[in-house]
């Protein structure tokens, strides 16, 4: 199955955005997630591994709340995130994607048109080696949409209250979109 079997007008979809390229969407930012739970001692590791593999400096994300079943205490890191933007998520998009086949779920897609995907081992990215210090760890992967103007919902002078159901991204304009730039197929 391909992104034509869930997306019924492409032509219409891709005929729009040459005609009106305020239409066409683009991606805002990438977001890249490692939890590790109670194995803090590897958080630095795993930071320095991201790091590697996106080009930037990750930031470590601290618990919410005690779980003690899990053996977590409020305050204490659980997790690293990085948040890529412009040239940088295209180029971990590309490596991301490779890493799990070009195929993303259908059920990937929000009604807003982002996408979440996991990425089950940090070795199948292109160009990373294993490292037994390390081990093997797995990391989300969240591609943001949005179409041009829609800065007005976050400036802070004259800011909108809402963008109209017409100007968000849909999920059939995300997956026309990552088909036509990345070749990804949609399962």
């Amino acid at each position: 199955m391909t992104v034509f079997n869930y997306v019924k007008n492409v032509d219409e979809i891709l005929k729009k955005w040459e005609k009106n390229p305020m239409l066409s969407p683009r991606i805002t930012k990438v977001t890249v997630n490692v939890g590790v739970g109670a194995l803090t001692e590897k958080i630095p590791k795993i930071a320095k591994v991201i790091e590697e593999i996106t080009g930037q400096k990750p930031v470590p994300r601290k618990a919410k709340r005690t779980i003690k079943d899990f053996g977590i205490r409020k305050g204490e890191n659980i997790g690293v995130a990085v948040t890529l933007r412009k040239e940088k998520a295209f180029e971990f998009l590309k490596k991301a994607l490779a890493a799990v086949g070009y195929r993303l779920k259908a059920a990937s897609f929000d009604e807003y048109g982002n996408v979440s995907f996991g990425v089950k081992e940090h070795i199948l990215i292109p160009g990373v080696k294993y490292d037994p210090e390390i081990g093997i760890f797995g990391m989300d992967v969240c591609i943001t949409f949005e179409r041009p103007g829609f800065r007005v919902l976050r400036r802070r002078y004259r800011k909108a209250r809402s963008i109209p159901r017409r100007h968000r991204v849909t999920r059939e304009e995300a997956m026309t979109y990552l088909y036509k730039f990345f070749n990804v197929e949609v399962i």
